[in-house]
């Protein structure tokens, strides 16, 4: 097993992923969808930070966050978030019969996969290119034809914003060859 360190670095931009166990579909209703956005909400006010941008997809979710200058524990806020979300689908204190043993041991779920996947971004233009390729996402794994056709996306702020043209990467312009061969590890 490799010996991976996560980077803790305090006011770092991060860029996380998170899998749902087993990849199952949790997000392709609206119930989940309010379940995710109220513990998000719920760990911004607990432990603030800046939340740059997200995309849900029904399977998972890629966010940049920054994190305040003193502070670089994004593990925390990812495991609470987690949490919220898993109580809010299952009550507290309940988890299925269907677990494996390990998963139980650890207290444990079947919502979530047991670790997250993060990179710190190091200057713009890494910043830039996970931040196309988060919104570029919904595209990529072909559940649109265009970013501006998915709504769980921060991708529509951007373009409210003027960051982000409202065609930027769909299927019939330049950028989105571009963006389609763009491969980032983790997911």
């Amino acid at each position: 097993m490799p010996n991976y360190r996560r980077a803790y670095i305090p006011g770092s931009t991060v860029f996380l992923t998170l899998v749902t166990y087993q990849r199952s579909p949790l997000f392709t209703t609206s119930n989940n969808i309010t379940h995710l956005r109220q513990a998000l909400n719920t760990v911004l006010i607990e432990m603030p930070f800046q939340f740059i941008g997200g995309v849900v997809l029904p399977d998972h979710l890629h966010f940049l966050w920054t994190l305040p200058e003193q502070d670089s524990n994004y593990s925390k806020r990812v495991g609470r978030m987690k949490v919220l979300f898993t109580q809010a689908l299952r009550g507290k204190r309940c988890l299925p019969t269907t677990v494996s043993l390990s998963r139980q041991k650890h207290r444990e779920s079947n919502v979530w996969q047991r670790r997250f996947w993060e990179h710190t971004i190091r200057d713009d233009a890494d910043f830039w290119r996970h931040f196309d390729y988060l919104h570029y996402n919904p595209v990529k794994h072909g559940l649109v034809k265009c970013p501006h056709e998915w709504e769980i996306s921060s991708f529509h702020r951007w373009v409210d914003r003027g960051v982000y043209e409202r065609n930027w990467g769909c299927h019939h312009t330049e950028r989105s060859e571009e963006i389609m061969e763009m491969s980032l590890a983790g997911e």
